[in-house]
């Protein structure tokens, strides 16, 4: 018998994916609206990732479990890209964002997330 992805431990994800969809999201409202000129890139990003949040919460919650799978291949990415990209080239990212230097900011939560999603996931099936 299969154990619905929002069961157990996948509680738990939708409750973390919820909380960092409010963090990531309250950030960069804040920032966008006082402090848009300096960071725009950094700011947007932040963006992204609540977005990127919202869409997991939803997507595990419903348990729509291909759409659970894209995005956290998006956020994964997305963690290693711009944490690479902010590590090698710190000047480009004048503000930090949920992302830079692989989460550091969120105790690299942002970096290990997606690996315990996509380990659920894939052991569900």
């Amino acid at each position: 018998m299969t154990v619905p992805i929002g069961s157990g431990p996948g509680r738990a994800l939708i409750a973390v994916y919820g909380l960092f969809s409010l963090a990531a999201g309250a950030r960069a409202g804040v920032q966008i609206a006082m402090r848009f000129g300096e960071a725009p890139l950094a700011y947007s990003l932040s963006a992204f990732a609540a977005a990127v949040y919202i869409l997991l919460t939803v997507a595990l919650w419903r348990g729509a479990r291909r759409l659970a799978l894209a995005a956290l291949g998006v956020e994964l990415a997305g963690v290693l890209i711009v944490g690479t990209l902010s590590v090698l080239d710190p000047a480009a990212f004048p503000d930090a964002t949920v992302w830079s230097g692989y989460g550091q900011g969120y105790l690299f939560i942002p970096l290990v997330l997606p690996l315990v999603g996509l380990y659920w996931l894939l052991r569900r099936r």
